[in-house]
This record gives C-alpha cells, structure tokens and sequence, in this order.
C-alpha cells in the first residue's frame, strides 16, 4: 500500500526539541564474539509505553552450528518477540511449539502464568556462516492478563502491514500506527514497527498513543536540528506532533512505545510481576523443578538440560 502524504509533517523546529524526554545509551555486553546492546531497563526509563526490555542481538556472524545456544528457561508476566534482520533461531516452548523465527516475521510468545522456551541455533544443514542481527523485546502485561494461560503466535512477514512512499519503507510489528492494525492480538494498546528510511527522509511519530519511542539501529536521525547516531533510544513527551528525518547515509530505526501500565514492574531474572510476591512463587516454582505437574514444563524436544535459578 502507498504512505499518505497527509501523515508526513515536516520534522520540528525550535523548542519542539523539549518533547525528547530521555536520551538512553544502551548497555554494551559481550557474550563471546556475539554483543548485546540493552536499551530497557534503563536507570531513567523503565519502560517505553508496555515495553519493558529492548536488546540489540549483533550484529554478528555465527560459524556453522556454532552461536546463540540457550538453554529451556522460564517467563511469567510478559510476552516476548524476536525480531530478526537476518539470520535464524530455533524456537522451542513448554507449549509444544518448534518453529523457526526468520527476518520479518512475528513469533509473540505470551507468557502469562508461566511458559518455558529455548533458543538456538541448531541447524546440522546450516554449512556456512550466518550472519545474525535483530531487537529482543518483552511487552509487560496488565494485571488482569498476569495470571493468564500461555500462548504462542505466529504472523509471517507477508501478513504485517507495509507502508511504502517518499523515501520510507515501514512495517508494522504490533499493534496500531498510521491508521494500520497487526494481526497479532496484544493485551494491551501499543505499536511497534520496523522503518527503513532513505537520506533524508521524514517519519512521524504515531500521535496516537501515550508514550513513544524511536530507536537507531543503522545511519542517523535528526530531530530539531540535532543528530542521533545508531545505538541511541529516544523517548518523548507525550502529546506533540513530531517527526524525525534519516542522516546523509539514511537509517533504519524501531518505533515503539503505547498504553502507559498501571504501574512500574518489579524484574527479576526472566520474571516480570506487579508484585514482588509473584516473583518469589515463580522462583520456588522453577527451583523445585517439578516438570511433570508443577507450574512449569520443559518444552518437548528440547528437555534434557534447562538453566538453573540463579543465586541472585
């Protein structure tokens, strides 16, 4: 489908440059020749609109049968995506699952009261190396969706919404943006999608949603007269009509944000809750490892190691 002109202001000037909130740096780690960048959690923001965690994957080039290999461990009060740029990881859940997640395609696991899954790459025909590059997200959910049962979705690329026109090329991941709708059902308002902007192209912000945030992958963005290189996350005030516009080299950026929750999270491990009493039950859950009839179950296929609780 074409972009509407209409929704294509031209970026702000002046003291609009105020509507930037926060400017976060992510935390670089090293896992072994494979580097994670995290966004969310952040000392100043915990969370843009329901988004919780934000982890740059690479980019990276993985030998074959050789690179991300973890292990089955356990979620509670999130929903998760992996959203490639390239590359492949092998998903395995508690609820059966055993699916691919391969560039542009959604795969949103829903961990409600507790879901186990891995994530590898274990392909024995893979005899070249991969390159591997994406964003990790979790999605906290509301209290009344805490205590529901798992789930697992999957939408291919060719079923997201794809907006073409005037130098910009956006796919929408979840949500609602643009006046466009994602297949995938959220538990709450929110949107998230992945824009590739040509040299000087302009975006909008979405104006529909309480909280926004636009993180550079590749290239730059300037907004109001000052320039963002890749590795850097924007959050806005809320309520103004922004819009941001791609460096000289162009850019590739990750728009996200939506419904503001109830309240802030406690996080702990890969334990999200409103309460600090649901992460210590789900703690003594996965420390007793009762597989066969306790609250967590080891996804089949993939059941003969897991990762312990840690210590702290």
């Amino acid at each position: 489908m074409s972009w509407n002109p209409a929704l294509d202001p031209h970026c702000p000037t002046g003291d609009q440059v105020d509507a930037i909130e926060t400017v976060i740096i992510p935390r670089a780690r090293d896992l072994g020749g494979f580097e994670v960048r995290r966004a969310l959690p952040a000392p100043r923001r915990q969370m843009v609109g329901p988004f919780i965690f934000f982890d740059q994957m690479g980019p990276a080039e993985f030998l074959p049968t050789k690179g991300l290999d973890v292990r089955p461990h356990p979620h509670i009060g999130l929903a998760t995506i992996s959203y490639l740029y390239r590359g492949r990881m092998h998903h395995r859940d508690s609820l059966g699952t055993d699916a691919w997640i391969e560039p542009g395609a959604v795969n949103w696991m829903v961990a409600g009261h507790g879901i186990t899954h891995s994530e590898r790459i274990d392909d024995e025909t893979q005899t070249d190396p991969m390159p591997f590059f994406g964003i990790q997200t979790w999605v906290a959910l509301p209290k009344d969706h805490e205590d529901r049962a798992p789930e697992f979705e999957h939408a291919p690329v060719e079923a997201l919404p794809f907006l073409e026109g005037e130098g910009k090329s956006v796919r929408l991941i979840l949500g609602d943006a643009w006046g466009e709708r994602a297949p995938v059902k959220t538990a709450s308002e929110m949107f998230y999608a992945d824009a590739v902007l040509e040299a000087r192209a302009a975006i909008p912000l979405p104006d529909n949603h309480e909280d926004r945030g636009v993180y550079v992958v590749e290239g730059s963005v300037t907004i109001a007269g000052e320039t963002y290189e890749a590795g850097r996350m924007m959050v806005f005030r809320p309520g103004d009509n922004l819009s941001l516009q791609a460096g000289p080299m162009g850019a590739r950026v990750m728009l996200l944000g939506g419904e503001t929750l109830e309240g802030s999270r406690y996080i702990w491990w890969n334990f999200v809750a409103s309460s600090q009493e649901r992460i210590e039950e789900a703690k003594e859950a996965w420390r007793a490892g009762d597989w066969a009839s306790g609250r967590f179950h080891l996804p089949p296929g993939d059941d003969a190691e897991f990762i312990p609780l840690p210590d702290r």
